[in-house]
């Protein structure tokens, strides 16, 4: 590559932050994307000092379709091309279906739902005119199987974005002119802010080593990965077959 520039949204904190700081130390610049605008300048103070890379940030709402469009597109003019586009930004708000609390659940669904789209549009718009480029999309293992309770519309959110990458990776299958490569990746239960309210959930890991496969899933290009690789490939294919009772006690209710 003569340019590794990357665009993360949701890059003002947990996963999102973590991701830039990886990608800088491997030699990527980046383009960083968030809602809260001083977190951004200090994770770019931060990269900048660590490593040198070039770090550029905006502020941005992804569920306003047009500004996540001319932010992309903005991104693109300060690089001069990118290489790829982590659609990251993501909430975990919710609450059983039917109790009152609607307002959580649709929050959730226009940020991971909405905002995925948008994102999505977005950068296949500007990869389809380079020829060229990796389009990530951050689902989760709740993808997998629906979920009970506060999770319940999380997962189908989340099941929303994996399908959506299967369907782009469908459509560009025989296609030499357009060297466009998309990779889902499913999370387990990895250290957040979105979760650290979360106790007693089974493989949680820490931040940073959960970050760090989905970095390497990334740099692979795999079309789709469940990270990290133990224990979310077996359990992962668990869950696809657990019948539901089994299923609630493997996830604790929690995703």
């Amino acid at each position: 590559m003569t340019h590794r520039t990357t665009i993360i949204t949701g890059a003002s904190s947990g996963l999102g932050a973590e991701t830039a700081r990886q990608l800088a130390a491997r030699g990527w610049d980046l383009g960083l994307a968030a809602r809260r605008t001083d977190r951004l300048e200090a994770l770019r103070e931060e990269i900048v000092e660590r490593t040198g890379r070039r770090v550029e940030v905006r502020a941005l709402d992804v569920t306003d379709a047009g500004a996540v469009r001319e932010t992309v597109q903005a991104f693109r003019t300060d690089f001069g091309t990118l290489e790829r586009v982590v659609v990251n930004a993501g909430l975990g708000k919710g609450a059983p279906l039917g109790t009152g609390r609607p307002e959580a659940n649709r929050e959730t669904a226009e940020v991971n739902v909405l905002g995925a789209l948008a994102q999505t549009e977005a950068a296949m718009e500007v990869f389809r005119a380079q020829h060229h480029g990796h389009l990530v999309l951050v689902s989760s293992v709740a993808a997998l199987r629906g979920l009970p309770g506060a999770v319940t519309t999380y997962a189908a959110t989340k099941a929303f974005v994996a399908t959506l990458g299967e369907g782009l990776r469908h459509e560009l299958v025989g296609r030499p002119d357009l060297d466009i490569r998309v990779s889902t990746i499913h999370p387990g239960y990895i250290r957040s802010e979105m979760n650290e309210h979360v106790r007693g959930t089974p493989f949680m890991v820490d931040t940073v080593p959960g970050v760090r496969a989905m970095v390497e899933a990334m740099e692979a290009e795999k079309p789709s990965a469940r990270v990290p690789a133990w224990p979310w490939v077996p359990v992962g294919a668990a869950m696809r077959a657990a019948p539901l009772p089994l299923l609630r006690r493997m996830t604790g209710g929690h995703a």
